[in-house]
């Protein structure tokens, strides 16, 4: 891709007080990134398959029932049907593009951050008083009360709106001593109270789903290289009109 074109047009259209109109209000940077990534994307070819695809597709997004619905779509949607076409052809040059270029690095993306994308679930108690934390993890143990009733009566933070319990969430979004805790802990498992700062918590961990690399993991580390680039390329391009 050539930035140098995507300058050229830049300079000779917007100018210098275009320029500083456009970064005032916030604009110049989308405008880079859309220039730069129509300029990328201008080469690949769309196929029939795949802009027929893609209608149906939208027509799904939108709540049709199938193909034959498309011109009630194009009589609800803002646009002519030649600029609705050339909308998706883009968005499937685009992610052409994006699997193209990145998909050789995706499962790499993907092991670098396998930690934030694996998913828990737990039940938790979050309490002050040591000794009610000890009792309440005694009486779940025993069975004699169950973990949503005492969260909703006992708990003193905001899982006492959820019947205790949390997620799912990425595993890293917790404190880093209940992450070392949950990693080592069996589904099911409740554990003993522990302290975390002014708090006692009692644990159970209900779910761990690890990340697995599929064609959904693959997608959405493809997608996030591809916006790096497009901000990657904008900085440098802004860099150069400054």
């Amino acid at each position: 891709m050539d930035i140098s074109q995507v300058l050229h047009e830049l300079k000779k259209v917007i100018g210098d007080d275009g320029r500083i109109l456009l970064q005032q209000y916030g604009l110049l940077q989308p405008l880079v990134t859309k220039m730069i990534t129509s300029q990328a994307i201008a080469d690949v070819v769309v196929s029939d398959q795949d802009l027929n695809q893609a209608r149906l597709d939208l027509l799904e997004e939108k709540g049709y029932d199938g193909i034959e619905q498309w011109p009630q779509l194009l009589e609800d949607v803002v646009g002519t049907e030649p600029e609705v076409m050339n909308a998706l052809s883009n968005k499937v040059r685009q992610q052409t593009f994006l699997r193209e270029q990145f998909s050789p690095k995706a499962e790499a993306r993907f092991l670098d951050r396998k930690n934030e994308l694996d998913q828990v679930v737990y039940s938790l108690l979050r309490l002050e008083n040591r000794f009610l934390a000890q009792e309440l993890y005694l009486q779940i143990e025993s069975g004699e009360s169950n973990f949503a009733d005492l969260a909703k009566r006992y708990a003193e933070g905001p899982e006492r709106n959820t019947n205790g319990i949390v997620g799912p969430v990425s595993l890293t979004q917790a404190h880093p001593v209940l992450v070392e805790k949950l990693r080592v802990t069996q589904p099911g498992v409740l554990l003993e109270p522990f302290r975390i700062s002014d708090w006692w918590l009692v644990v159970r961990l209900e779910r761990y789903s690890p990340a697995t690399f599929d064609d959904e993991i693959s997608l959405k580390m493809c997608q996030e290289l591809f916006a790096e680039w497009q901000k990657e390329q904008s900085l440098y391009c802004l860099k150069q009109l400054s």
